[in-house]
């Protein structure tokens, strides 16, 4: 979906923001149609608010992010390491350790290749260099796609580079959701 429509945008506003679009709709319908015809033409806000209510609620808040964040810092490599392939798997891919280099792994879905880099997860802040590391392993070994994975922070030239490049930052809120399927699941690594 185009990230302009108005759909897309009140998708990515909180919930009640289509309720409230939804409110003055249902006025004007109603003055000229029956009240039940003017509830159908809402249909759509209120279907976007309660997926978006969904979609807020799954997703983590900042204090758990950060905290979330910290705690993956605070791991060693091996129980990160084993988190992130876990993470991985569940969510489709199948991974494999690469063994060195510029990449952690191999992680296929749907007949893709990418490679993921994570191994300089406890930085606080990653620059450009890293991520070209990753996209020319990427390039020579003829994957479609990679991902560099932080708990820290890009400073501007690595978001560009990555945006650039298509290197998929996983960072922020997007690796804490990722990494909860696997702490919410019981597995044997707790973060919490």
């Amino acid at each position: 979906m185009p990230r302009n429509t108005l759909f897309s945008i009140l998708l990515r506003a909180p919930w009640w923001i289509s309720i409230l679009a939804a409110l003055p709709l249902f006025g004007a319908v109603q003055m000229f149609l029956p009240p039940v015809a003017a509830l159908f033409a809402t249909f759509p806000f209120l279907g976007i608010a309660a997926f978006a209510a969904w979609k807020q609620l799954r997703t983590p808040g900042a204090a758990n992010v950060a905290e979330t964040l910290g705690k993956l810092r605070d791991m060693s490599w091996e129980n990160f390491s084993a988190v992130m392939a876990e993470a991985l798997t569940r969510d489709g891919y199948t991974v494999t350790a690469t063994g060195g280099g510029a990449a952690d792994y191999e992680a296929r879905k749907n007949g893709r290749v990418a490679l993921v880099a994570c191994k300089r997860w406890k930085v606080a802040q990653t620059g450009v260099g890293p991520l070209r590391e990753l996209f020319e392993a990427k390039k020579s070994a003829e994957a479609q796609d990679c991902i560099y994975v932080s708990a820290g922070e890009f400073n501007p030239n690595a978001r560009e580079f990555a945006g650039k490049n298509a290197v998929r930052l996983l960072c922020d809120v997007e690796l804490a959701k990722l990494v909860a399927r696997v702490v919410r699941s019981g597995h044997r690594w707790k973060l919490f």
